[in-house]
Protein backbone atom coordinates (compact mmCIF):
# COMPACT_ATOMS: atom_id res chain seq x y z
CA UNK A 1 0.00 0.00 0.00
CA UNK A 2 1.29 3.49 -0.98
CA UNK A 3 1.57 5.93 1.40
CA UNK A 4 -1.02 8.92 1.13
CA UNK A 5 -0.10 12.62 0.58
CA UNK A 6 1.32 14.88 3.13
CA UNK A 7 1.22 18.33 0.94
CA UNK A 8 1.18 19.38 -2.18
CA UNK A 9 3.03 22.40 -4.05
CA UNK A 10 1.95 23.61 -7.43
CA UNK A 11 5.28 24.15 -9.45
CA UNK A 12 6.16 25.60 -12.96
CA UNK A 13 5.53 23.42 -16.59
CA UNK A 14 2.52 21.73 -14.81
CA UNK A 15 4.49 19.59 -12.13
CA UNK A 16 3.60 19.48 -8.03
CA UNK A 17 5.94 18.36 -5.85
CA UNK A 18 4.25 15.94 -3.72
CA UNK A 19 5.19 14.89 0.23
CA UNK A 20 4.16 11.66 1.14
CA UNK A 21 3.75 10.55 4.72
CA UNK A 22 6.69 8.87 4.47
CA UNK A 23 8.77 11.56 4.42
CA UNK A 24 9.59 10.67 0.56
CA UNK A 25 9.19 13.82 -2.07
CA UNK A 26 8.22 12.96 -6.00
CA UNK A 27 7.70 15.19 -9.16
CA UNK A 28 4.89 14.52 -10.59
CA UNK A 29 3.97 16.00 -14.00
CA UNK A 30 0.30 16.67 -14.87
CA UNK A 31 1.22 17.43 -18.51
CA UNK A 32 0.25 14.19 -20.47
CA UNK A 33 -2.87 14.27 -18.63
CA UNK A 34 -4.03 17.96 -19.81
CA UNK A 35 -5.84 17.22 -23.28
CA UNK A 36 -7.79 14.19 -21.32
CA UNK A 37 -11.41 15.16 -20.06
CA UNK A 38 -12.26 17.17 -17.61
CA UNK A 39 -8.21 17.50 -16.86
CA UNK A 40 -7.89 20.45 -19.76
CA UNK A 41 -9.34 22.51 -17.50
CA UNK A 42 -6.16 22.50 -15.11
CA UNK A 43 -4.14 24.33 -18.19
CA UNK A 44 -5.25 27.38 -16.41
CA UNK A 45 -1.95 28.10 -14.19
CA UNK A 46 -4.18 30.13 -11.94
CA UNK A 47 -6.69 27.00 -11.80
CA UNK A 48 -3.51 24.68 -11.25
CA UNK A 49 -2.46 26.58 -8.62
CA UNK A 50 -5.32 25.69 -6.50
CA UNK A 51 -4.28 21.94 -5.84
CA UNK A 52 -4.95 20.71 -2.63
CA UNK A 53 -4.49 17.99 -0.40
CA UNK A 54 -7.72 15.62 0.03
CA UNK A 55 -8.50 12.59 1.64
CA UNK A 56 -4.58 11.87 1.27
CA UNK A 57 -4.81 12.37 -2.77
CA UNK A 58 -4.73 15.51 -4.10
CA UNK A 59 -7.58 17.43 -6.00
CA UNK A 60 -9.13 20.78 -7.74
CA UNK A 61 -11.52 22.92 -6.63
CA UNK A 62 -14.07 21.02 -9.25
CA UNK A 63 -12.84 17.28 -8.46
CA UNK A 64 -10.28 16.82 -10.87
CA UNK A 65 -7.94 14.44 -9.00
CA UNK A 66 -5.34 12.00 -8.90
CA UNK A 67 -5.15 9.07 -6.68
CA UNK A 68 -1.86 8.78 -3.88
CA UNK A 69 -0.88 5.41 -5.99
CA UNK A 70 -0.96 7.78 -9.68
CA UNK A 71 0.99 10.08 -7.93
CA UNK A 72 3.37 7.85 -5.68
CA UNK A 73 4.20 4.80 -8.72
CA UNK A 74 4.57 7.79 -11.51
CA UNK A 75 6.25 10.54 -9.50
CA UNK A 76 9.91 11.08 -9.85
CA UNK A 77 11.60 10.66 -6.62
CA UNK A 78 13.30 14.14 -5.39
CA UNK A 79 16.11 14.77 -2.69
CA UNK A 80 14.51 15.99 0.32
CA UNK A 81 12.74 18.95 -0.85
CA UNK A 82 13.77 22.15 0.29
CA UNK A 83 10.90 24.37 -1.04
CA UNK A 84 11.30 24.69 -4.63
CA UNK A 85 12.08 28.77 -5.20
CA UNK A 86 9.64 28.12 -9.27
CA UNK A 87 6.57 26.90 -6.29
CA UNK A 88 3.69 28.75 -7.47
CA UNK A 89 1.86 27.37 -4.22
CA UNK A 90 1.27 25.24 -1.69
CA UNK A 91 -1.18 23.30 0.69
CA UNK A 92 -0.38 21.90 3.39
CA UNK A 93 -3.42 18.79 5.44
CA UNK A 94 -4.81 20.00 8.41
CA UNK A 95 -3.16 17.33 10.62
Amino acid sequence: MNPSVKSVQALENYKLRVEFENDEFKDFDVTPFLEKGIFSELKDESYFKQVRVAFGSVEWPNEQDFSKDTLYLLGVSVSPAPRSNKTLTTHLTNG
